[in-house]
């Protein structure tokens, strides 16, 4: 079992830039694969960026391609986002989850595990 905390969110204006960090308890944090989603008010919470378990593969959806980075510190177990070039559209809560097995995964119903998640709101 792995317990997940987020920290780093806050408030930014358009074009700013944050870093997100999820820290893992638990063993063998490089068994799992990682992700980040976010949740709007009124929206479903949708995927953002993923990552293998050893950090060689990563996938973002097209919404953030080339203005969020994630990464991984297996030896820190914890795992970031880098978010550049923000938009007011990207205000959301963000949160971080683990999946078992070392692959990536879009779908947020193979994450079984998932932090109580951060706030990231952008103003224009």
């Amino acid at each position: 079992q792995v317990q997940l905390i987020e920290s780093g969110g806050g408030l930014v204006q358009a074009g700013g830039s944050l870093r997100l960090s999820c820290a893992a308890s638990g063993r063998s944090f490089s068994t799992y694969g990682m992700g980040w989603f976010r949740q709007a008010p009124g929206k479903e919470r949708e995927f953002v960026s993923t990552i293998t378990g050893s950090g060689d593969s990563t996938y973002s959806a097209d919404s953030v391609k080339g203005r969020f980075t994630i990464s991984r510190d297996n030896a820190k177990s914890t795992v970031y986002l880098q978010m550049n070039s923000l938009k007011p559209d990207d205000t959301a809560v963000y949160y971080c989850a683990a999946k078992l097995g070392g692959t990536w995964s879009t779908y947020r119903f193979e994450y079984g595990y998932w932090g109580q998640g951060t706030q990231v709101t952008v103003s224009s």
